[in-house]
């Protein structure tokens, strides 16, 4: 039997359903969600293997006009797929009509020498009429090789989805073994689910200021629990302490909800130590960001 491969990247503009398209397909979660927009900082991939074929899929920052050096990685990070895969999702929701952040996607995407599957997310949230009407708008900017409305969130269509991209994979190489879910090291996905929940739990602009270092990892022969020490770092004193919140309470509430996905990751009791440093406007400085685990040629 034939066995076929192939790399996909999701791309659009910030919060459209990326992450949740990418943890559907995978049955699990892979990459971090929440309402904030910019959630997604580095490419996550995520490996979707059977008997007769494997899909890499690679799920991207949202692309956006960049305002600082951390921007500009992250958009660059997205573009930079178009050059490393066999085939591109355009995702667009249903519930927004296009904008001249979906125009200047698509004026990249016309030089990408891939196929592009338009994807219009959310089909839960409107009338048939309209996501007739938004598709159409779409393929007056370009000829996309399939059009597929989903709902992510729901699961919606992506059964057919999945169908499609196999039957264009072409034959090629089991890249990476039956039972790995993700090329990232484990250090990356615990920082990642210890970000997630300060995203989910503060407000303003505190989500965008953090980045989150695992310092070490390694199991306690004594307790026979995993030790995991980290760093979540923020650009200003009064962000520190919306972090820590009243008496700790804060910092205790994010360790809490990040050690029980971490736990359930791993398969293994854990202890978690997180401490908050000030690092200030790391978001402009290369140096920093790179620092912080957002470094070109990694992932």
């Amino acid at each position: 039997m034939t066995f076929k491969s192939g790399f996909v990247s999701i791309i659009g503009r910030p919060n459209v359903g990326k992450s949740t398209l990418l943890n559907h397909v995978m049955g699990q979660k892979i990459a971090i969600m929440s309402d904030k927009a910019q959630t997604t900082r580095n490419k996550i991939q995520g490996i979707y293997t059977t008997k007769t074929e494997q899909i890499v899929f690679i799920d991207t920052p949202g692309i956006h006009k960049p305002h600082n050096a951390l921007g500009d990685y992250m958009v660059e990070s997205a573009y930079s797929t178009l050059r490393e895969v066999d085939t591109v999702l355009f995702m667009v929701p249903a519930d927004e009509p296009r904008g001249k952040g979906d125009n200047m996607i698509i004026e990249r995407l016309k030089q990408a020498k891939v196929p592009v599957i338009l994807l219009v997310n959310k089909i839960d949230k409107v009338h048939p009429d309209q996501l007739l009407a938004q598709i159409d708008d779409f393929r007056t900017q370009m000829a996309f090789k399939e059009v597929v409305p989903i709902s992510a969130l729901e699961g919606n269509n992506t059964d057919k989805l999945l169908e499609i991209l196999k039957s264009n994979l072409e034959e090629g190489f089991q890249y990476f073994p039956d039972d790995m879910i993700t090329d990232h090291p484990e250090r990356f996905l615990v920082g990642e689910m210890i970000r997630e929940k300060v995203l989910i739990l503060t407000r303003e602009e505190v989500p965008h200021s953090i980045a989150v270092t695992v310092d070490s990892m390694k199991r306690d022969e004594e307790t026979g629990k995993i030790h995991i020490m980290a760093t979540i770092y923020v650009e200003r004193k009064s962000q520190k302490g919306i972090i820590l919140g009243k008496g700790g309470d804060m910092i205790r509430k994010v360790g809490k909800m990040a050690r029980r996905d971490i736990e359930l990751m791993l398969g293994d009791k854990v202890y978690l130590e997180t401490w908050v440093k000030i690092k200030s406007n790391w978001r402009d400085k290369k140096i920093d960001i790179q620092e912080m685990g957002y470094r070109k040629d990694d992932y």
